[in-house]
């Protein structure tokens, strides 16, 4: 594989949920092509908050984006500005919140669905703006990027199963049903990114309770799955917390670029020599 990373956020994707739904996903991990891993989310488990950690490994209390009404640039160095400064390719296929953070606030609907400049953190951008914006039409928004430029890292975000969550609950059989559904969409479309040697993370910001609900303290709001296939790291099963700070180095290390002064040491993988 080469020093390239796909980076897929499967928004509102609790642990469990992933653990029995995400068939294709598992089947990797059984036969020792992708492993797995449980991560504990930061507070407030809330999806803007939660992005921003992901990118930048900085937790809320410094990084300053404390809610989602938070709607500015992210302060911090991310994982695309990183990448930019090695002349590293980016690109973003995702919901508008995330060309807030990291390219122009606030998001426009006339201006910003595509965009394209070089000098941005993100170079490369299809953001969407409503929760149901089919999760198979943002794949194929992604696939459309990695064809067109070859980027170094992207960034995938769905909305579907959170959106599913929040109305209907997030043990509801419509809930369960989207991460299924899910599950499909990444069956059609990882080998063909594996096949042009990507290495990929799957991935969530924040759970969801039955009552539709996120944003505090329970397990069923912070406790989110990791898959990562990679040639670097042994295939593994681990169920033990991993800290969510740790994901935005761990994919600086994947990329093989430096980590930025304020994420911190990356602990859990058994990486290859």
């Amino acid at each position: 594989m080469q020093n390239k990373l796909i980076f897929i956020v499967l928004d509102g994707c609790r642990y469990e949920a992933a653990m029995e739904q995400l068939g294709y996903m598992n089947h990797l991990v059984e036969h020792g092509k992708a492993s797995s891993y449980k991560v504990q989310a930061e507070m407030p488990s809330n999806s803007r908050p939660l992005y921003e950690v992901l990118m930048t490994g900085v937790p809320t209390y410094q990084n300053g984006i404390t809610t989602n009404a938070s709607v500015r640039n992210s302060k911090e160095q991310s994982i695309f500005s990183l990448c930019k400064e090695q002349n590293k390719k980016t690109a973003a296929a995702a919901y508008h919140w995330v060309s807030e953070l990291y390219n122009e606030a606030p998001f426009s609907i006339f201006n910003h669905r595509f965009q394209e400049n070089p000098e941005k953190n993100i170079q490369q951008g299809l953001f969407y703006f409503e929760d149901t914006y089919p999760d198979s039409h943002l794949f194929a928004d992604a696939h459309a990027l990695i064809e067109r430029s070859q980027p170094d890292f992207v960034l995938v975000h769905s909305m579907n199963i959170d959106d599913a969550g929040h109305k209907y609950g997030g043990f509801s059989k419509e809930y369960f049903g989207m991460v299924n559904r899910v599950d499909n969409v990444l069956g059609l479309f990882l080998p063909k990114w594996v096949e042009q040697g990507y290495q990929v993370i799957v991935t969530s910001d924040h759970g969801m309770d039955e009552h539709g609900i996120h944003g505090g303290s329970l397990s069923a709001h912070r406790e989110v799955p990791l898959f990562v296939i990679s040639d670097k790291i042994e295939a593994e099963k681990r169920t033990e917390l991993i800290p969510q700070l740790q994901l935005a180095p761990f994919a600086c290390q994947l990329l093989k670029i430096p980590v930025a002064e304020k994420m911190v040491t990356v602990t859990f993988p058994k990486w290859i020599q």
